[in-house]
């Protein structure tokens, strides 16, 4: 479906995949090793981390199925395939940051616009929401 690699939190956490990002901000908030991230993804991070000139903390990024059932996630939740990120980007809006990600993919991914964070994600349909 998407191209994901498994990495292993305690093998692999310190591992940069790009030059901000790093595989344990991928990992799951629950603690668990395996951490799924696709490239694009990263890539998506990169972009808007270098656009904002600005650090992008991910909040959430891949969740197991259990966390993500936990937290209320969507049973088909972006999250659970590796291809997901909730965001904050210093001194940024999420409205700001939402803006920059559209003019990025205005035909395909996902965007939910909270108050204090972004999802983003790289799914080939396009979603757009407001989150409470």
């Amino acid at each position: 479906m998407y191209a994901v690699t498994v990495y292993s939190k305690a093998a692999e956490g310190e591992k940069p995949l790009m030059e901000n990002f790093r595989v344990r901000e991928f990992a799951c908030k629950d603690g668990s090793d395996m951490i799924l991230i696709n490239l694009e993804l990263v890539e998506l991070l990169q972009r808007i981390r270098t656009h904002f000139r600005a650090p992008v903390t991910i909040t959430s990024a891949y969740r197991s199925p259990c966390h993500n059932k936990k937290v209320g996630g969507a049973k088909t939740s972006q999250h659970l395939y590796g291809i997901a990120a909730d965001i904050q980007v210093k001194g940024i809006a999420p409205k700001t940051v939402a803006a920059y990600v559209e003019q990025l993919m205005p035909d395909k991914g996902g965007i939910g616009i909270y108050p204090t964070f972004v999802h983003v994600d790289v799914r080939k349909m396009k979603s757009r929401w407001r989150g409470n």
